[in-house]
């Protein structure tokens, strides 16, 4: 019985061993990363000065010695601060393909009428919160 022969071109076998050269070149730099971080993490490990005192295994929050209770009471401002910042933060991501896509052409009259349908919610919830006095400090 004849034996089967596989027959490649040169071309294909440089095109198979570039492409995993590649491959070989990420692996390579991703092991020296590893490498470098378990060196610089055991060497540190060695050669720190190891002397536990009451001071230093007390809880430590901004230079505040730690008194009474963990509990603490938070005002709602800051909550509703942050949830403002995180709606215009979706704002400011859906202005960029927004940009995009209204540079292209036949797209400008639909786009920025949805741009401004959009912008005219965030205003009236914006107006919503200033008229609640929620956006006031005091």
């Amino acid at each position: 019985m004849p034996k089967a022969t596989v027959r490649t071109s040169g071309a294909e076998v440089q095109l198979a061993a570039d492409y995993f050269h590649g491959y070989a070149v990420v692996g390579l730099l991703a092991a020296i990363g590893v490498l470098f971080v378990v060196v610089a993490f055991t060497a540190g490990r060695l050669l720190r000065p190891v002397v536990p005192t009451p001071e230093k295994l007390l809880t430590y929050e901004c230079g505040v010695d730690p008194v009474g209770e963990g509990w603490a009471h938070t005002q709602v401002r800051y909550y509703v601060y942050a949830f403002l910042y995180v709606i215009f933060a979706v704002d400011s991501i859906f202005l960029f393909p927004w940009a995009t896509v209204f540079a292209a052409p036949g797209f400008g009259g639909a786009t920025l009428v949805e741009m401004f349908v959009f912008l005219g919610f965030l205003a009236v919830g914006l107006l919503y919160a200033w008229k609640k006095g929620v956006l006031e400090w005091t």
